[in-house]
């Protein structure tokens, strides 16, 4: 158990926590929410002892073990694989480093020995001697080959040391584990074995993350931070937006009696009980609803932007065809002789290499040439992009107002009234819609660039990896909008929610060939017949 006793913290006049009271127990995994900015990963920092607020204490039960996944992929770079993972368990490596030390001495004596006979008994009832087979077990399962154990972990590209010191967290069976977006970097199968590790695990698990099907498969109560204060909701991520939206709805209808408010949400409760079951928690130890009551269910303050894609003319049955397209890189194919037919109604999720995807979508939209082949749209179609690099786009010192202006198609459109109104539905309101347009995040950014192509009324959206640097709000809205959005889209994306519940097409590119069904994205991934077609692609 682990809890926190009246933190507060301060920077300058901000209040990020005041008088946070919370204890997380065994046997839970915990989502922590909250708006950009709100401290998710400050309060993960204040658990670990990284960060010290200004009043306020955290305890740990006595003789529990903390672990965190840690997020300077530098820090080991000259020890080993295996020894980095190792080194996840501190008390048993400081063992084993002094036991190998005693035997190590030249004049080992008697006293020496009987030392080393106190050691090598707490190592074994540490079971120190499966260490090594245990931490070779996790580092297999999250993708690291055999042959990568023993290299120095400067030698592993970013992406493996994401993995590596994911297992290191993951070591030894700590009775505490923090976790602050494990999933980046991750692969879908990767993924899937983390989301069963997590499942299976028996102790504590507090988790930041912005992948909402993770947070729905391995949490089981939601931690909200929300006006300076965290508060607890059983249930996981899905459960909490629902949950939280009918108590918004609820509370704006102000002629409703409370019998039928309390009847509504008994519904919901049961309805939402009922598809959990399907899920894969079900097939664990967790029991996600049990606990859920009435009073858990209240409205959030959360902000959601108003995302909102309309076609300014609808297309015609001539969407865009692909003939023979190939792109080499250095004389390897990232695609070759791609032929493909994108079809009225279509919404494609692409799958691959992430540099081959991106390298598609550049040069159907003229900013990269193919070495052979040709692509053709329909006369009808009007597009619009979602480079996963829209740095160059904010190279300037104009305000926001100015720089949507930049986009605008006529007079009505470049009134300031309209721009500002405009801006104020994405979140930009007031005075922050006269910032300067360099010194966005990563998060403004992209809502900035989603307000560039709903101003173009385009029927033919391209996206990549969309959901980069956006809160939880912003990627809800974002999906529910391209849910009900008429038009053609082509996305790539590791949201599995955002493939899921957008995509009715799947192709998957290959540097030999392609796979391309008409499917969902888990009716794609779950089929074994695919996965033996996929073995050919690469």
């Amino acid at each position: 158990m682990i809890a926190t006793n009246n933190i507060s913290l301060q920077f300058g006049k901000r209040i990020l926590f005041d008088e946070v009271n919370i204890k997380f127990t065994n046997g839970n995994c915990y989502g922590i929410i909250g708006a950009n900015g709100a401290g998710k990963s400050t309060f993960l920092k204040i658990l670990s002892g990284e960060i010290v607020p200004n009043s306020g204490t955290v305890t740990i039960e006595t003789g529990k073990r903390m672990a965190v996944l840690k997020q300077n992929h530098f820090e080991f770079d000259q020890e080993s694989v295996i020894n980095t993972v190792l080194r996840g368990h501190d008390k048993l490596w400081n063992l084993l480093q002094e036991k190998n030390a005693l035997y190590e001495k030249p004049d080992f004596s008697e006293s020496d020995g009987i030392k080393a006979s106190e050691l090598e008994e707490q190592f074994a009832e540490m079971d120190g001697w499966n260490a090594e087979s245990d931490a070779a077990a996790l580092l297999s399962g999250l993708g690291i080959s055999e042959e990568l154990h023993f290299r120095f972990m400067t030698e592993l590209k970013g992406s493996y040391k994401v993995r590596v010191l994911l297992a290191q967290a993951l070591f030894g069976n700590p009775d505490i584990l923090i976790l602050d977006e494990p999933t980046n970097d991750l692969d879908l199968q990767t993924i899937s074995w983390l989301e069963d590790f997590i499942l299976n695990f028996k102790n504590t698990v507090i988790v930041v993350s912005h992948d909402r099907h993770f947070l729905d498969t391995v949490c089981t109560s939601i931690a909200d931070i929300d006006f300076s204060k965290i508060q607890l909701f059983t249930g996981n991520y899905s459960f909490w937006y629902q949950s939280s939206q009918l108590a918004l709805s609820q509370r704006s209808s102000a002629n409703k009696k409370a019998e039928e408010k309390k009847k509504e949400l008994q519904e919901f409760i049961q309805r939402f009980s009922a598809n959990a079951s399907k899920s894969k928690q079900a097939t664990s130890r967790r029991k996600l609803l049990d606990k859920i009551s009435i009073e858990d269910i209240k409205p959030s303050s959360r902000k959601y932007p108003a995302i909102i894609f309309t076609q300014a003319r609808e297309a015609g049955d001539q969407l865009l065809e692909i003939e023979g397209l190939t792109k080499l890189i250095e004389g390897k194919p990232m695609f070759n002789n791609l032929t493909l037919r994108i079809n009225k109604g279509d919404k494609v999720a692409f799958l691959g290499e992430s540099a081959a995807i991106t390298m598609l979508f550049e040069i159907l939209n003229n900013n990269q040439q193919a070495d052979e082949g040709i692509f053709k749209y329909g006369q009808t179609i009007t597009k619009a992009y979602l480079p996963n690099s829209n740095e160059h786009f904010f190279d300037t010192q104009i305000n926001l107002i100015d720089w949507l202006r930049q986009y605008t198609k006529n007079d009505e459109e470049k009134d300031e009234v309209y721009l500002r109104g405009f801006l104020g539905k994405m979140l930009f309101s007031g005075q922050e819609s006269l910032k300067k347009a360099n010194v966005l995040s990563g998060g403004e950014k992209v809502r900035c660039m989603l307000s560039r192509m709903m101003l173009s009324g385009a029927n033919f959206l391209m996206l990549d990896e969309p959901t980069n640097h956006l809160d939880l709000e912003s990627i809800t809205a974002f999906n529910n909008s391209l849910i009900g959005f008429q038009g053609c889209v082509l996305f790539t994306s590791h949201d599995h929610e955002f493939a899921q519940t957008i995509a009715n097409r799947i192709i998957e590119i290959g540097p030999k060939g392609i796979i391309d069904k008409l499917m969902t994205y888990d009716d794609y991934i779950t089929n074994p017949l695919i996965d033996e077609q996929r073995k050919k692609l690469y």
